[in-house]
């Protein structure tokens, strides 16, 4: 049979391969900055943009979405074409895809220091950016389908498996939990509210990580651990077992995130049962990859590749260990909300997903350009910079996270707790956060070697763009299997029923768990006394999302004796029926704030925000003091009613068109109560006659935007009786 000669694209690996550099450098060096914000929290004092709470969800995402994400592009990409035999479908839709992701990415590092955010963890894009997410999504998917279909190899190899499954399940998780209502074009309201948001959010949240940071990756691994070690893979019947096992239970799993929470017993028992299911599937996939490396393991020790992606999949070995274990009521309750889970997040973000990255990088550059590595002994530097970087990051983490649960809970014999101020656990592991951020500093010096250490190879490769091969043509077959071909060597060749199938795989169980939540009212018992929040309330809980507040504070008082001694009486489901969106949190640098309401004085909130160690000695809070400049922005309170109303809050039209002068009213409250303090008089009317002296707008404060914070948080946790 004649054969049919093409190219190769290998334009578009180039791209994303720079994007993955250069967004990662980014990434990480805004996490760097958030690592030194514990130890210096003034260190970016007044500017409102640099403040941690906005920073956080700018380096998750860059972190997972520009770094990881363009990585998983170059990895599919460059793959993708030489197991199919094809060029892409089109290379139109590459550069769309490029582009348009790059784009968005940018979008996502101008919009989230600016505080638009909702809050949702790696979720937090506004809605607008959420429809590009999509888009370009599905420019990606049918690039990839288009490929296969015109595919010169009849069979499908296991990594292409993975990516299917990847483009469909995330293409599921980022439209049912985006779906929000708009306010404005930089202003959306989740469409579900308090237990049912946040089991929506942490099966997308937990899935992300599944079918983001997980499975393309193990397609990238089936494909460059066998090509840098040129080995096969160690068990194709372990594979499939592999894939399928992982992809349905893994979309299970999101409720371990919610342990001990208001979310209905069973959903947490289902979340518990398949977590702890996932280990076989995950442990699964390592040995295979591991194994691959039988009869190559001389080579480990003199190519950083294979270092590289050796310590990626015991990362992934460690982390998908760790992660059932942690899912366990009993170790759930002592790990969740510290700083346990950094350290396992960052086992597998910086191992698996940073070392993979790392090590395809280095054998995808001297081949794209035709050319050696510049510098072994460099890229040994970075290996041995980021393993040591790694565990100087994570070790330090989980000292501090054990820490943070054994002073939660020491109780003295008189019933009292030993620690009580929660400061007392801050001040013990600042040390551990001096380690993770010299430990951090290392990771990201290895990153810089390896840039260095990838442009001098690049300068001296070739400039031939794409390759050159040929192929035969795929013959059609009839119907039926062909002679020796198994079961699913066969569904191997029918892309469309085997995306199909891995789309009902990962469905039934979101449906199972997701569905009942929503339909069945007896899942969240109402509470008569929670009233919906007043419009100043509102506003203000819109500016506790913008300063990203939910990223160090908790509003979930679990049914622990500990933390009902805390905080105060625990959490409810019915609590929560007017939050869209909820906002439970999942780590706890400061208190719990669900019972806050009415515990301090409005004028202890408003010094509190201007100077943290004023009201708090030892507070690693930075201030926030453009809240007490800034005028509030109402011109939106009325819409902003009008779509909660929508989403089945009871406002009435009456309490709508009355918005502005019940804000007014409760405004004037709060200003007067903060008159009662004499110190505060004191420097409210002398910043009133320097602005009259220097001709300046001077804003009262009933109208400046730290009243309407005041309000929601004097609000928390007040509308049921408690002790």
């Amino acid at each position: 049979m004649e054969k049919e000669q093409f190219y190769y694209d290998n334009k578009v690996v180039k791209k994303f391969i720079y994007a993955t550099m250069f967004w990662g450098l980014i990434g990480m060096t805004v996490g760097l900055l958030l690592a030194l914000l514990f130890i210096f929290p003034e260190l970016t004092q007044g500017v409102s943009w640099l403040s941690f709470g906005r920073l956080r969800p700018l380096h998750t995402n860059a972190v997972i979405f520009a770094f990881v994400g363009n990585a998983m592009f170059a990895g599919i990409y460059y793959s993708l074409q030489r197991l199919l035999k094809a060029r892409m479908y089109s290379d139109l839709l590459s550069k769309i895809n490029f582009w348009g992701w790059q784009a968005i990415i940018v979008a996502a590092a101008i919009t989230l220091p600016m505080g638009l955010s909702t809050s949702k963890e790696y979720a937090e894009l506004e809605w607008p950016i959420d429809i590009a997410i999509a888009l370009i999504w599905v420019v990606f998917g049918i690039n990839m389908i288009g490929t296969i279909l015109k595919r010169r190899e009849r069979h499908l190899y296991v990594a292409i498996w993975f990516y299917l499954g990847t483009f469909v399940t995330v293409a599921v998780l980022h439209i049912f939990n985006s779906l929000a209502l708009p306010v404005s074009l930089t202003k959306s309201y989740s469409v579900y509210a308090g237990v049912q948001d946040a089991l929506v959010q942490w099966w997308y949240g937990h899935n992300a990580v599944a079918f983001f940071l997980t499975t393309p990756f193990l397609g990238l691994m089936y494909y460059f651990v066998p090509k840098a070690a040129n080995r096969p893979v160690y068990s194709y019947r372990l594979s499939i077992v592999h894939f399928w096992s992982l992809i349905f239970i893994y979309i299970w799993a999101g409720p371990h995130h919610l342990l001990y929470t208001a979310l209905p017993d069973w959903a947490q028992n289902l979340g518990v049962a398949f977590s702890v299911m996932l280990i076989a599937p995950s442990w699964g996939g390592m040995i295979n990859g591991l194994l691959t490396l039988r009869g190559a393991w001389d080579k480990v020790r003199t190519e950083p590749v294979l270092k590289f992606m050796v310590v990626a999949i015991t990362g992934y070995g460690m982390a998908t260990f760790e992660g059932p274990m942690l899912s366990l009521k009993s170790i759930n309750a002592i790990a969740h909300f510290s700083d346990w889970i950094i350290a396992h997040v960052h086992v597998g973000a910086l191992a698996w997903n940073g070392f993979l990255a790392f090590g395809m990088i280095y054998w995808l550059v001297p081949v794209l350009f035709k050319t050696k590595l510049h510098s072994i002994k460099l890229a040994n530097i970075h290996f041995w910079l980021g393993t040591l970087g790694i565990i100087l990051y994570a070790f330090p983490m989980y000292v501090a996270g054990f820490v943070q649960a054994s002073m939660w809970k020491q109780f003295n014999p008189d019933g009292t707790l030993v620690y009580g101020n929660f400061l007392e656990t801050v001040t013990q592991i600042i040390p551990m956060y001096w380690m993770r951020a010299i430990g951090g500093s290392m990771y990201i010096v290895g990153a810089f070697v390896m840039l260095y250490n990838v442009i001098i190879t690049v300068k001296k490769g070739a400039e031939v763009e794409d390759d050159f091969t040929e192929a035969a043509p795929l013959q059609r077959v009839k119907k039926g299997r062909l002679l020796g071909e198994t079961w699913h060597q066969k569904l191997e060749r029918k892309p469309v029923q085997l995306t199909i199938l891995a789309t009902v795989a990962i469905l039934i169980g979101g449906i199972v768990q997701i569905i009942p939540t929503l339909m069945v009212e007896s899942n969240i018992p109402t509470i008569s006394s929670v009233k919906p929040y007043t419009p100043l309330e509102l506003e203000g809980r819109d500016l506790y999302i913008r300063e990203g507040c939910v990223g160090c504070h908790s509003q979930m008082v679990r049914p622990f004796r500990s933390e009902v001694e805390r905080y105060g009486e625990y959490s409810k489901a019915g609590e929560f029926v007017y939050d869209h969106p909820f906002l439970w949190g999942s780590k706890r640098t400061g208190p719990d704030l669900h019972r806050v309401g009415m515990k301090y004085s409005d004028s202890w909130h408003f010094n509190h925000m201007l100077d943290p160690q004023s009201t708090s000695p030892g507070s690693i809070m930075p201030p926030y003091a453009w809240l007490l400049k800034n005028k509030l922005d109402k011109s939106d309170t009325e819409k902003k009613l009008k779509a909660m109303a929508t989403l089945g809050v009871p406002y009435t039209e009456f309490e709508i068109a009355s918005a502005q002068k019940n804000m007014d009213a409760q405004a004037d409250i709060i200003a007067d109560n903060l008159t009662q303090d004499p110190s505060f008089v004191e420097s409210y009317e002398t910043a009133q006659a320097e602005a009259k002296a220097a001709g300046k707008e001077f804003v009262p404060i009933q109208e400046r935007e730290i009243v309407a914070l005041i309000a929601y948080l004097q609000r928390l946790g007040t509308d049921i009786k408690t002790k």
